[in-house]
């Protein structure tokens, strides 16, 4: 019974180690997608060369270039009651 949970234990602080290896590595190459979008790599490439979609490196480093978008949500007015 005490290996067992010698065992879970080891297996917990495994998946917590590489849990923050993961997180670090993504951190660091969306900080590179951004700084090469910056320098006219394009999204394609960007792609070929990580093996990710294209429309996650679009999204996560989007054209500094391209003008900020603006979404205007239109509602309709309340009819009047008589």
């Amino acid at each position: 019974m005490e290996e067992i949970r010698d065992r879970v234990q080891a297996a917990a602080k495994k998946r917590a180690r590489a849990k923050d290896a993961f997180t670090r590595a993504d951190a660091e190459l969306r900080d590179l997608l951004v700084t090469a979008r910056t320098e006219d790599i394009g999204p394609s490439e960007l792609a070929r060369l990580t093996g990710l979609t294209r429309e996650w490196v679009a999204k996560i480093a989007p054209d500094p270039a391209a003008p900020k978008r603006k979404i205007v949500v239109r509602r309709k007015k309340p009819a009047a009651e008589d």
